[in-house]
């Protein structure tokens, strides 16, 4: 496939995407944009022998949160939707806690606005947790 087919698809997913109800979730946003720079972070900590082995779990860690939120967004149940965003709210502060481990390679301006990310996704979802659980079942 060349780049400009690729190039293409991307461009037509995310115009897809971009009508989906989940997109209204602020920390799911935010977890976009992280995990849209994770990876280049993670590959700078992998290049230094003393922060390697941080990489692999950084860059999960940051993954785990668009994804237990979207899982948890799609869930009808109250219950199974405060139990996924509990997971995104582990794993952004697990995340938080590679990038400062890492702190000492990346770039400081970087390595801050990650965590002001970082931190308002916990934020958004310490507010969103409790208020989930007094949800209703959504009819579908």
């Amino acid at each position: 496939m060349e780049m400009d087919d690729a190039e293409r698809i991307r461009d037509r997913a995310d115009e897809v995407d971009a009508g989906d109800p989940l997109r209204r979730m602020a920390a799911y946003r935010l977890a976009l944009e992280l995990v849209s720079v994770a990876w280049a972070d993670a590959e700078r900590v992998r290049s230094h022998p003393t922060t390697a082995f941080i990489a692999s779990q950084l860059y999960r860690a940051a993954s785990s949160i668009g994804a237990n939120i979207a899982e948890g967004y799609s869930r009808s149940s109250g219950k199974d939707r405060v139990r996924l965003f509990e997971y995104a709210l582990g794993s952004a502060r697990e995340c938080r806690f590679w990038y400062h481990s890492a702190r000492f390679v990346l770039d400081a301006r970087d390595y801050e606005q990650r965590s002001f990310i970082l931190t308002r996704i916990c934020k958004i979802l310490l507010v969103a947790i409790p208020r989930e659980r007094g949800r209703e079942i959504r009819k579908s």
